[in-house]
């Protein structure tokens, strides 16, 4: 418990000051660093071609969104493919099936980090430095950058933004012209602005933190040791090494997931010390956490950091709370068929705080196997991943919990009779029918292959045709969607089949994700600011908040509970002691 105290407690703390860090490196205020990252952005903008004082509407940030992960995307498909013949391959890596480099390579574009492959194993020092860490850098910050373009666009536009954070917002119409509310920012400076002030420099002294506590982080082959008990049946054993302090630290900050090797920071080499242990758990909601102070910072309205921060922390306390009951402290945690697979160094409080907020970011980094949880626990992972917005990805989650409030606010408005508006602008019809087309995209999907998918059950290589094979199933589609990219790892995915339908659903919840909550803010953008008057409706309250939560829930767990009664509920009843 008092870990668990600690973790949220230093994320608070530190999270303030960091949020309010990058709302001044995102809004593009002088600062003293300038001296030193000017000249690095300068260059990056000159390699790209772009001007960054030219804005662009939502079209065009989607467009470089897009074309930007498209351009990558081909980058590292085709060297994961070929680094069998490429340098910096020590342990000789072989190169890797189309299929598998295909669903690798858009799992780490879409910042999901799901991984049909095992790291130490099958990845060179190239393709895990060039390919994966590259793009676990780059991928949290574009969905940043999303984000904060659509924050632009619901309060108007750049211009409207930029008044409100001098605390001058008279000195703009009430209505901005067309050209003020289709700038929404450059992406590209967005982006190189985050990566190169933000992300970096905290990737680079978590990396060091990490390797004070023995995390390898070194170019040498993996050293050959003979084991101590010869029934082992092994002449010698490779202990694959490599620098994965980098990695581990940029995984957990950028909530990417992964990990350097296949059983991830359950591994003693990855995840060595308790003191690694809270460093890398911390990291884990660090930055969304962050996010939330630079909301009210960003946007000129402090009262917004207290909706979003309250409300997924209230979404947050209550999610930990039920997974370390049911994985330390239920009637069934003590039953001994839920210890295979479970890392015992740190305990079950600890393995099911990582499990919960694993799952409440994007993140998908385990420090036990989430197939050998309780069942009740493994139902909460996949509720915070079906909610993907309590505190959620960098960038991702915020832009989910603003669909969320949306939504609260325009059924708010009908239930009451009142206009629906939002920061003073209209919520109408043509933003409704996209993010219903929203809303409905994830039950699509998730129900459909998952149904697909247990009806051919030849394809699935599901390793338990009950309850726990429905778990195992909709799990992997979930984490899918979700961008997080954790698994019940019992389930054989190493397949074309689970390889191609997972790419279709990481693609699928990565981009309409983003991109239709950026239209629908782009549309409010260029509509007149209504005055506030008795009518109005004050999101910045408790009982908002509520209501949102109340949304959140109806959305989620009670269109989802079919599934989650066949899967989870289901096989925790078979293991409740019936006398």
């Amino acid at each position: 418990m008092i870990e668990i105290l600690i973790v949220f407690a230093l994320a608070a703390a530190l999270g303030w000051p960091l949020g309010h860090y990058l709302a001044r490196v995102m809004r593009g205020d002088a600062s003293c660093l300038d001296r030193v990252f000017g000249p690095v952005e300068r260059g990056i903008y000159r390699l790209l071609g772009t001007e960054p004082a030219r804005g662009m509407d939502w079209r065009g940030y989607a467009k470089a969104f897009l074309l930007s992960n498209l351009a990558v995307g081909v980058v590292v498909w085709v060297l994961l493919m070929t680094q069998g013949w490429l340098p910096l391959n020590p342990d000789g890596a072989a190169n890797m099936r189309w299929d598998t480099a295909l669903h690798t390579m858009v799992s780490f574009v879409t910042n999901t980090n799901q991984q049909h492959y095992s790291g130490q194993a099958q990845l060179s020092f190239l393709s895990h430095m060039a390919g994966i860490v590259g793009l676990q850098v780059v991928t949290p910050m574009m969905g940043l950058a999303l984000v904060v373009a659509t924050l632009r666009g619901l309060f108007g536009g750049r211009r409207e933004m930029a008044a409100r954070a001098s605390g001058q917002p008279d000195s703009v119409s009430a209505a901005a012209t067309p050209d003020q509310a289709r700038d929404l920012g450059n992406f590209w400076v967005d982006v190189t602005r985050a990566s190169v002030r933000f992300m970096l420099p905290l990737a680079l002294m978590w990396s060091l933190l990490l390797t004070s506590q023995g995390v390898p982080s070194t170019l040498q082959a993996a050293p050959v040791a003979t084991p101590i008990d010869a029934a082992a049946g092994m002449a010698s054993q490779s202990i694959p090494l490599g620098p994965v302090a980098p990695m581990v630290a940029v995984k957990q900050l950028g909530t990417n997931g992964g990990g350097w090797y296949g059983p991830n920071s359950s591994v003693p080499l990855e995840n060595p010390t308790p003191l690694s242990n809270l460093l890398e758990t911390l990291a884990l909601i660090l930055i969304p956490v962050s996010l939330t102070f630079m909301v009210g910072a960003f946007t000129g309205r402090r009262k917004l950091t207290a909706l979003v921060f309250g409300t997924m922390l209230l979404m947050s306390a209550a999610s930990t709370g039920v997974a370390v009951w049911s994985e330390g402290h239920s009637a069934t945690a003590a039953d001994i068929a839920l210890m295979e697979g479970k890392e015992v160094r740190f305990g079950a409080d600890a393995s099911a705080l990582w499990a919960a907020l694993t799952t409440q970011t994007s993140n998908g980094s385990v420090n036990s196997m989430h197939d050998s949880l309780a069942p009740l626990t493994g139902g909460v992972a996949i509720t915070n991943m079906l909610i993907n917005g309590i505190w959620g990805g960098v960038g991702c989650g915020l832009q989910q919990f603003l669909v969320y409030l949306l939504l609260a606010v325009f059924l708010a408005g009908l239930m009451t009779g009142r206009s629906p508006e939002l920061f003073g602008r209209k919520i109408e019809a043509g933003e409704v029918r996209l993010l219903a087309l929203l809303v409905l995209l994830q039950p699509s999907a998730l129900l459909g292959l998952t149904a697909i998918t247990l009806s051919f059950p030849a394809l699935t290589g599901n390793s338990n045709p009950g309850f726990h094979g429905i778990s195992q199933v909709f799990y992997e589609y979930t984490s899918a969607f979700a961008n997080n990219g954790s698994g019940f790892e019992g389930l054989g995915d190493a397949t074309v089949w689970w390889n191609l339908t997972c790419v279709l659903l990481l693609a699928l919840g990565r981009y309409a994700a983003l991109i239709i909550p950026l239209a629908v803010a782009a549309r409010m953008a260029g509509k007149r600011v209504a005055p506030e008057g008795p009518g109005t409706l004050h999101v910045e309250t408790p009982t908002f908040a509520l209501t949102l939560v109340a949304v959140v829930v109806v959305l989620t767990v009670l269109q989802f509970m079919p599934v989650l009664v066949l899967g989870p509920i289901a096989e925790h009843l078979t293991l409740y002691p019936t006398s």
